[in-house]
């Protein structure tokens, strides 16, 4: 089976994964999805499903998926079955947005998931991305690179700015992007309360799907 891109529910709609996970805590800043996808309905003309879809990774669905997010604050120790879809889905056009919810590199997730990755990979695979590539244009323009937390800012986890973000890529383009700054719980607020920000945070959550979708 090989994943397409562009595939959507049977109502014609781009819909968002969250991949479960046996090890782990993976169901992680509940009401993250659905702010997210908010703002691709309020911003771009794509049409999407209003809510999440769950999809175990040892599951054949998530080759049906464009766009794949998983996040999580313990160990990330895939199964047998789960490490085989997961290298599957990415070698075949599958996009996942890996979101470390202790914002700490020396933490458990981070240490366990780039395990995983160097596993699959190659030790080296995972790299750095510089901060001027098409993902920060992908639809708004992020000229200084991944936006700061406020987790970041507050001291959480490890108590750094990460200035980047980490990716594998595959044929020149992003396959799995890995981010240290916790935009899971940075976008994971009830809705009622986005009118009082300065500025809509969830702005960079739609360029990381549009650059899916795209690229």
């Amino acid at each position: 089976m090989f994943f397409l891109k562009f595939k959507a529910s049977q109502n014609g709609q781009v819909f968002f994964t969250r991949l479960q996970y046996n090890s782990g805590d993976w169901n992680t800043d509940q009401r993250m999805p659905s702010n997210l996808l908010n703002s691709l309905i309020e911003y771009t003309n794509l049409p999407v499903e209003k809510t999440e879809n769950i999809v175990p990774l040892a599951s054949d669905k998530i080759f049906y998926a464009p766009f794949c997010y998983l996040s999580g604050h313990k160990l990330v120790q895939f199964g047998g079955q789960e490490r085989v879809n997961f290298e599957k889905y990415v070698q075949n056009g599958g996009f996942v947005f890996v979101d470390d919810c202790n914002h700490d590199i020396d933490g458990l997730f981070a240490k366990s998931f780039e395990a995983e990755m160097a596993q699959l990979f190659g030790p080296a695979a995972l790299k750095k991305i510089p901060n001027d590539h098409a993902l920060y244009r992908a639809f708004f323009a992020f000229e200084e690179g991944p936006p700061t937390t406020s987790q970041e800012l507050n001291g959480w986890g490890d108590d750094l700015v990460h200035d980047y973000l980490k990716a594998i890529e595959i044929n020149g383009r992003i396959a799995v992007l890995y981010s240290n700054k916790d935009y899971g719980c940075e976008w994971d607020y009830d809705f009622r309360n986005k009118r009082w920000l300065a500025e809509d945070n969830t702005r960079f959550g739609v360029n990381i799907v549009m650059h899916a979708l795209t690229s």
